[in-house]
């Protein structure tokens, strides 16, 4: 014999040579012979070791205890108790404990991957990842999403979940943002059979994000190509001064062939440019002689005019001077004063003009 206590949190299920007898409320028992009681919590879902739940429910003691769900196939039911989400349901049948808890079910059909709109987002952080899949648009991002690889609809930024019923999810994410395409090193002989290296720069987004992953093979590379050929077209008819001097007009050219393909290539072109044009080293060598060269004529056209601007000046001085005596004087007296600053000790006579003295001395001592 053995003494069985039941607390009030708890149920007993009374067996009898392997048959349910009755269900036992809180109290103090006994177990002997073939008696044997099993102990349940009733926060716990209703279950046995000696039977199962489908057996349990159909005694209406258990049953007038119990808060019933179903869950048919191509379903699953949220379980809440007393307001708060507990776990998911996948099919089957199951009995909880009513006498302290209230127990409410959500049913959602998992017929499509789709998730219906009242099921609550925050559950999903609970239900174990088997039941669901999640998919996550970054805001610069659109992604094409696809059941059984038949193509579904455009998600736009944010989180979304659907559920794992065997259908294949696939999810293709598209950049949106301004995007960057260089050629670099791209080499081409000029129309004077000049090989130039050209790097080049397009900035394009994508505006069609269906058609760019369904109808093209890899569009950067087909963008790429569309450059190139433009590039070449351009180039080989231009010399190298063209060349050099029409760099904006290179610019033009390739953007505008980009923009009639743009439709094709489901991008919109933004602005195109010239980063480099990398010549070979012998054709740098000859420029930088001829720009040296070009340069210091520049520089003795320059000194020429200045000399030619000074010996105006100077005619021009020496005409007022010969018709003005009085400004001949003060510029006789400037130059006396220039040379008295270089002059440590002058020794003058005692009579006569010291001005005339002075100017003869000069005169004298000069070559």
């Amino acid at each position: 014999m053995k003494k069985i206590i039941i607390n009030e949190n708890q149920k007993g299920f009374l067996f009898k040579n392997g048959k349910f007898v009755k269900l036992l409320s809180a109290g103090r028992y006994w177990q002997f012979g073939d008696r044997v009681i099993e102990v349940v919590n009733l926060s716990s879902p209703i279950f046995s070791l000696r039977c199962g739940v489908e057996t349990l429910l159909e005694y209406p003691e258990v049953k007038a205890c119990a808060s019933v769900a179903e869950v048919s196939d191509r379903q699953i039911a949220l379980h809440f108790v007393n307001g708060k989400f507990e776990r998911v349901l996948p099919c089957g049948k199951y009995g909880f404990w009513a006498e302290q808890d209230r127990h409410t079910y959500q049913w959602a059909d998992i017929t499509s991957p789709e998730v219906d709109p009242a099921v609550p987002a925050y559950v999903f952080s609970k239900i174990p990842a088997i039941y669901f899949k999640k998919v996550e648009v970054a805001p610069y991002q659109k992604a094409r999403l696809c059941f059984d690889q038949v193509f579904q609809r455009i998600l736009e930024p944010g989180t979304y979940y659907f559920w794992e019923n065997g259908t294949k999810i696939d999810v293709e994410y598209v950049d949106t943002r301004l995007t960057k395409l260089e050629i670099a090193g791209q080499e081409i002989l000029t129309g004077d059979k000049v090989a130039v290296r050209i790097n080049f720069v397009c900035n394009y987004r994508i505006s069609d994000c269906v058609r760019i992953l369904t109808e093209i093979d890899d569009f950067s590379d087909q963008l790429r190509t569309v450059a190139q050929l433009a590039l070449r077209d351009f180039v080989g008819k231009c010399r190298l001064d063209d060349l050099l001097d029409g760099k904006d007009a290179l610019s033009r050219f390739v953007y505008d062939r980009l923009k009639e393909r743009e439709a094709s290539l489901f991008v919109t072109v933004c602005d195109v440019g010239v980063k480099d044009i990398i010549l070979p080293g012998e054709i740098r060598t000859i420029m930088n002689t001829v720009l040296v060269a070009e340069k210091q004529a520049q520089a003795n056209v320059i000194s020429r005019r200045e000399e030619v601007a000074s010996t105006r000046s100077l005619l021009n001085t020496a005409r007022l001077m010969e018709e003005n005596k009085t400004l001949y004087k003060l510029k006789e007296l400037e130059y006396v004063e220039k040379i008295c600053e270089n002059v440590g000790n002058i020794n003058l006579n005692g009579g006569g003009n010291i001005l005339a003295q002075l100017t003869d001395l000069f005169k004298g001592a000069a070559p």
